[in-house]
């Protein structure tokens, strides 16, 4: 029988390590003295009590944590601000909407869904769309066409759940009804010369109202408004009305901004440049943000990032990519920063490779590459399964690899391979270990904490310690981790899938696979890759020296021009 991890009489101590999480290291050596030739992998957490202790010790260290989670529907709705949005846990009371609700709907503070000037017998089935949502029955989301009192024009409403939170469930209810700002038609004239006349037709245009009905209202034949609308498409060079609408909605996003939506750093040189987190809504209402830089009409590069975000690169490699003719795209994976989460059963590759084709859709990209970091390799094979012809290839960076056989699970460095075996065999531990690591990164710094996890790696190391890595770390993990963002659920969930054998992905590539290891790699150590070298053919790799996981921040010149041959095959 295998000794329990933690005795009844420790009940203290695993308390004592959740609500002081810098003690996890003292976790760590206990799993570690407990890996024995003859223990079973994952054995010395299969223990009853130590789980129900476990349990004790997550609500604790849920108390001292401040979640993004808190008040997340407020978030929700502050990232739609053009059209008209509220929540409802299904009861009678709307218990948050968006400023544009507030404006078309002339909701204020306590609210019920009985004022919402709707047809009274659509309130009805609005309400019971609602409550089939907040109570989790229903967990697509629901369109429906919604008559409004003194209107001949209906409303179109979707009612969907609120994705990535941990309280009860919520509906988010998003209409149709935009908003159109009273400062914008300046903004209109002033970005593409029109005159008032024409910034009237393009507001009917965005409201989606048809070129008859606009005419009706001017006083004009459709036939000027068509003439009008011809000229305007010249004005702001797009080729269709509905090429015209993404041009103006997209300026209005960026109007929305706050002053302070663009995070700056100090005016230093070789600082990174502010970036704008772009964000839209999937056909199920989830929020999906992606971030860009290099050259805006440069060919396009989509990058995987790492579990640990990391979606800034240092400062010189991102003006290298403007210099170089790059379209460095980054989408935001589901659940970090202001990304939703995955609704509820959705398998976790096919999820993430849809918000993928999403963002890609709605740039209008039809040849890119790919850059894979780290963890994302799976996903870049996602990506390229989907769509073969669209990804000119992968190149990867410091690629965790399917595991096959024990020896390479064990020549991992301890806190690499702490994670993997509780992805691997218990992953009803993972969430509050990943949980208790958060905390600690938090109270230590996470320069202190990367000094802990990846100490095993020189090259690591070495490359963390020189000013422009350290601070694209830091940088880019804020969409794992900050004082407002914890995405300890999307890390946990895609270590658990990442701990799987994934090795069909590999083996059903159909375009080139590039991959770059390091030589001092904690998590994928330079025996394992030429194992796995050896079992998928298609593979092409390259060992960098004196890397590990930061190989990509350390040799981003190498990187870049390895790219170039897949951007070049355009």
């Amino acid at each position: 029988m295998i000794e329990p991890l933690l005795a009844a009489n420790d009940e203290d101590l695993l308390i004592g390590r959740a609500i002081d999480p810098i003690r996890l290291e003292q976790l760590l050596d206990v799993w570690e003295s407990r890996q024995t030739p003859e223990a079973e992998p994952g054995a010395i957490f299969d223990d009853q009590e130590f789980e129900a202790h476990l349990r004790r010790a997550s609500v604790f260290l849920d108390r001292f944590e401040v979640t993004r989670e808190d008040g997340g529907y407020r978030s929700i709705l502050e990232d739609i601000p053009r059209t008209a949005a509220f929540v409802s846990d299904g009861g009678p009371t709307i218990i948050g909407f968006n400023q544009p609700a507030a404006q078309v709907f002339g909701l204020t503070n306590g609210a019920k869904l009985n004022d919402l000037p709707f047809e009274p017998d659509d309130i009805g089935i609005l309400r019971d769309s609602i409550a089939r949502v907040a109570s989790g029955r229903e967990e697509k989301v629901i369109t429906l066409r919604i008559g409004v009192l003194g209107r001949d024009a209906p409303v179109m409403v979707r009612v969907g759940p609120v994705a990535g939170g941990e309280t009860e469930p919520l509906a988010l209810v998003v209409s149709t009804e935009l908003v159109w700002p009273e400062e914008f038609a300046a903004t209109l004239q002033d970005a593409f010369g029109l005159t008032a006349a024409e910034v009237e037709i393009v507001r009917g245009i965005s409201l989606g109202q048809p070129v008859k009905e606009i005419a009706e209202q001017r006083g004009r034949s459709a036939e000027t408004v068509r003439t009008q609308l011809r000229s305007i498409l010249s004005k702001t060079e797009t080729h269709s009305q509905s090429e015209l609408v993404r041009v103006v909605l997209g300026l209005m996003d960026v109007m929305s901004l706050p002053n302070d939506a663009v995070a700056t750093l100090p005016p230093r040189p070789g600082a990174l440049d502010p970036v704008v987190f772009h964000s839209l809504h999937d056909a199920s209402g989830r929020r999906l943000t992606w971030i860009e830089f290099g050259s805006p009409f440069g060919a396009p590069c989509v990058v995987c990032h790492t579990d640990y975000g990391l979606i800034r690169w240092p400062a010189a490699a991102e003006q290298m990519a403007l210099r170089m003719g790059i379209r460095v795209i980054v989408p935001v994976r589901a659940g970090y920063g202001r990304s939703a989460a995955l609704l509820p059963k959705t398998d976790e590759l096919e999820g993430v490779t849809q918000d993928y084709l999403t963002v890609i859709d709605h740039l209008g990209l039809n040849r890119v590459a790919v850059l894979a970091m780290g963890s994302a390799l799976r996903y870049a094979l996602g990506l390229s399964l989907a769509r073969p012809e669209m990804v000119s290839g992968i190149l990867g960076c410091a690629c965790q690899l399917p595991l096959q056989r024990t020896g390479q699970y064990e020549r991992m460095d301890k806190w690499q391979r702490f994670t993997v075996d509780n992805a691997r065999n218990a992953p009803k531990i993972l969430p509050f270990v990943v949980k208790a690591a958060f905390s600690m990164a938090l109270r230590v710094g996470k320069e202190n904490f990367f000094a802990q996890t990846n100490g095993g790696s020189p090259a690591d190391m070495a490359a963390f310690a020189r000013p422009e890595v350290r601070e694209a770390v830091l940088a880019g993990s804020e969409v794992l981790l900050s004082e407002t963002v914890r995405s300890h659920a999307a890390f946990t969930r895609e270590s658990i899938a990442a701990a799987q054998d994934w090795s069909p992905l590999v083996r059903k590539a159909q375009v080139p696979v590039r991959l770059l290891q390091g030589d001092q790699d904690p998590m994928t150590p330079m025996q394992t890759v030429r194992e796995v070298m050896q079992e998928f053919g298609n593979l092409d790799v390259r060992f960098l020296p004196n890397t590990g996981q930061l190989l990509f921040f350390a040799e981003w010149h190498a990187v870049l021009q390895e790219l170039q041959r897949f951007l070049q095959r355009r």
